[in-house]
C-alpha cells in the first residue's frame, strides 16, 4: 500500500482574506500579526491558528513510503477523498468515523465516513454550508450536530448548525446560534444538552455561550464567561461542570473558569501555571485534566494536571518537544497519546509521546509517516488512533494513519513439575512422595454495576443518566466494551466512553415522547480481555405517567 498526498498547492486567489482586501472584515488578523510578528520555520504564519489558512511557501511534495505496521507504530489506511485541515472528525455508534467539512484553499462542505473493517473511506451526504473551524458532537440519539464555523468563500462567521443522520447519510438545518462564532468549542453535557462557548465571530472574540436543545432543536442563552477568549479548551468534569482553560483574546491566558449546569453560571477556578492557546486538554480515568503544549511567547513542552477536588493545577512532566496544534487522544490503556503539531524549531511535526499518568513522564513513541498539523484523530472501538488530514509545508494533506497502542502480552504461568516418584528397592515398601499441590493463581476479572439502579423521565420524555461502574480484580486491566439490551421503542442510548479503559462510563438513555408509559428492565452487557470475559448488570427505566 502507497500513500497519497496532494500536490495540489493553495492558489494565492484563496490565500488569507486580509491580502484580498478583506482588511475591514478581518482586521483582527492585523493585530495578531503585529502581535506575533513570526513565521514558523515551515512557512506558516502564527495567525493561520486563529484566522484563517494562508497559502504554503514551500512546494507540494510527492513521497512514497512502504506502510508500516505492528505496535506503537503509525501505519496508513486509506487516504481521504478530499484533503482536508481545519475539519472534524467523530465516531458514530455504528464505529464508523463522520470527517466533515475543513479547509483546503476553500472551505469544503463535502462529508466522508471511514469505515475501520475495509480501511476506506466513502463520500457521504454534503453539509449544508461549507464551513471550517467548527465544531462536531455525538448527540445521545446518535446524530451528529455541526454548529458554526467560516466561510472564507463569502467572508462570513457561520450561525447556521445541522444535523447528520448517520441512517440516512444527510445534513438537515437545525436552529441556528445565536451569536456567529468559529473557534469555539462544544460539549455534550450529562443532560443530553450541548454546550457552545465563546469563540471568535464578527465582533471580535466573544464571552457568550449558548446551549443546544435536541429535543425542540433550539439554542438559549446561559451564563457568559468572565473572559472572551477563543483557541482554548473545554472539558466535562466526572461531576457534570464544564473546565474552560486557557486561550487567547489578543493575549494569551492562564485563567480557567467552571461552568455549572445546574445554575447556567461561570465561576473562576485556579489558573493554569503558565499561559497558553492552542493547547490540548484529556480527562484522564482518576477524573483529572492534563493540559499540554501550547503557544504563548512561542511552542511549549510544558504540562499540568488540573484536580476538580482542590480546583487547583500541579505541574507533571514536560513533553519531550515543545509543539501546539498538536492532538491528543485518551488511549484504552489510560496513557494519553499526543501526535503532530508544529514549533519553531523544526517546523512541522511527525513525532508523537505517550503520556503515563502514573509515573507523570512523557516518552517517545513511533512517529507518523507525514508531518502534520490542524489534523484529527480518534479512538476507534479496536483501540487504534485514526489520524485524518492535516497540512504540512507540502500542502493540504489527504493521507491518513492508524496508530497501534499495543497489547500487552500476558505472563504465562509457569506449569510445575511433578515430584518424581521413587523407585522402589527390594527391602522395603516405598511410600510415594505426594505431588506438590499448586496454589492456583487467581484469573484476573471484572464485574459491572449500575447506579442508580433505576431512573424515571416524564410523559413528555427526557434523559435518564447512570454510572456504569467496572470493579476491576486480580490485575484486570483490559479495556471493556460496553453495549445494552431491553430498552423500550424510542428509547437510544450511548456510553462515555466506550470502550472503558477506566472505572466507570456515563449511561445516557434518551427516552422519546412516543415511548410508552411503563417499567423497563434493561441490561448492560461488557466484553473485555483476552479470552473475553463476558459480565452483565441490570437496572430499570421508569417512563411516568405525569
Amino acid at each position: 500500500m502507497k500513500r497519497k498526498i496532494s500536490l495540489r498547492r493553495p492558489a494565492r486567489e484563496h490565500a488569507d482574506p486580509i491580502q484580498r482586501g478583506q482588511s475591514q472584515k478581518l482586521n483582527h488578523v492585523k493585530i495578531l500579526h503585529s502581535l506575533t510578528g513570526r513565521l514558523c520555520s515551515a512557512g506558516f504564519s502564527l495567525s493561520r491558528l486563529v484566522a484563517f489558512p494562508l497559502f504554503f511557501l514551500a512546494a507540494g511534495l510527492v513521497l512514497v513510503q512502504p506502510c508500516a505496521g505492528g505496535p506503537f507504530n503509525f501505519s496508513y489506511t486509506g487516504s481521504l477523498i478530499n484533503e482536508r485541515d481545519s475539519h472534524t472528525a467523530t465516531l458514530l455508534p455504528n464505529g464508523k468515523v463522520l470527517v466533515a467539512g475543513g479547509y483546503n484553499g476553500n472551505p469544503l462542505a463535502s462529508a466522508e465516513l471511514y469505515d475501520p473493517a475495509s480501511g476506506t473511506w466513502t463520500a457521504t451526504g454534503n453539509l449544508g454550508a461549507a464551513r471550517y473551524a467548527h465544531t462536531a458532537t455525538l448527540l445521545p440519539n446518535g446524530k451528529v450536530l455541526v454548529a458554526g464555523g467560516y466561510d472564507t468563500t463569502n467572508f462570513v462567521f457561520l450561525a447556521s448548525a445541522e444535523l447528520y443522520d448517520p441512517a440516512s447519510g444527510t445534513w438537515t438545518a437545525t436552529g441556528s446560534l445565536a451569536t456567529a462564532r468559529y473557534a469555539h468549542t462544544a460539549t455534550l453535557l450529562a443532560n443530553g444538552k450541548v454546550l457552545v462557548a465563546v469563540g471568535y465571530g464578527s465582533a471580535g472574540p466573544t464571552s457568550s455561550a449558548e446551549l443546544y436543545d435536541p429535543a425542540n432543536g433550539t439554542w438559549t442563552a446561559t451564563g457568559s464567561l468572565t473572559t472572551a477568549r477563543y483557541t482554548h479548551t473545554a472539558t466535562l468534569l466526572p461531576n457534570g461542570n464544564v473546565l474552560v482553560a486557557g486561550g487567547y483574546n489578543f493575549v494569551y491566558f492562564a485563567s480557567a473558569e467552571l461552568y455549572d449546569p445546574a445554575s447556567g453560571a461561570w465561576t473562576a477556578t485556579g489558573s493554569l501555571g503558565a499561559v497558553r492557546g492552542v493547547h490540548t486538554a484529556t480527562l484522564l480515568p482518576n477524573g483529572k485534566v492534563l493540559v499540554a503544549g501550547g503557544y504563548s511567547s512561542g511552542a511549549t513542552a510544558s504540562a499540568e494536571l488540573y484536580n476538580p477536588a482542590s480546583g487547583t493545577w500541579a505541574t507533571t512532566g514536560s513533553l519531550v518537544t515543545a509543539r501546539y496544534a498538536n492532538t491528543a487522544t485518551l488511549l484504552q490503556n489510560s496513557k494519553v497519546l499526543i501526535a503532530g503539531g508544529l514549533n519553531e524549531t523544526s517546523g512541522n511535526l511527525a513525532s508523537a509521546e505517550l503520556y503515563d499518568p502514573g509515573s507523570g513522564i512523557w516518552t517517545a513513541t513511533g512517529s507518523l509517516g507525514d508531518r502534520r498539523w490542524f489534523h484529527t484523530e480518534t479512538l476507534l472501538p479496536n483501540g487504534k488512533v485514526l489520524v485524518a488530514g492535516g497540512s504540512n509545508s507540502g500542502g493540504y494533506l489527504m493521507s491518513a494513519e492508524l496508530y497501534d497502542p499495543g497489547t500487552p502480552i500476558p505472563t504465562p504461568t509457569p506449569t510445575p513439575t511433578a515430584t518424581p516418584t521413587p523407585t522402589p528397592t527390594p527391602t522395603s515398601t516405598p511410600t510415594a512422595t505426594p505431588t506438590p499441590t499448586q496454589t492456583p493463581t487467581p484469573a484476573a476479572d471484572y464485574s459491572l454495576s449500575i447506579n442508580p439502579s433505576s431512573v424515571s423521565v416524564p410523559r413528555t420524555g427526557g434523559i435518564a443518566t447512570y454510572t456504569v461502574t467496572i470493579t476491576r480484580t486480580n490485575g484486570f486491566s483490559s479495556p471493556v466494551t460496553l453495549s445494552i439490551s431491553g430498552l423500550p421503542s424510542g428509547a437510544t442510548a450511548s456510553f462515555t466512553p466506550n470502550p472503558v479503559a477506566g472505572s466507570s462510563s456515563t449511561l445516557r438513555v434518551t427516552v422519546n415522547r412516543s415511548t410508552r408509559q411503563g417499567t423497563y428492565l434493561f441490561t448492560v452487557t461488557g466484553i473485555g480481555g483476552t479470552p473475553p470475559l463476558t459480565r452483565t448488570a441490570t437496572a430499570t427505566l421508569v417512563k411516568r405517567k405525569d
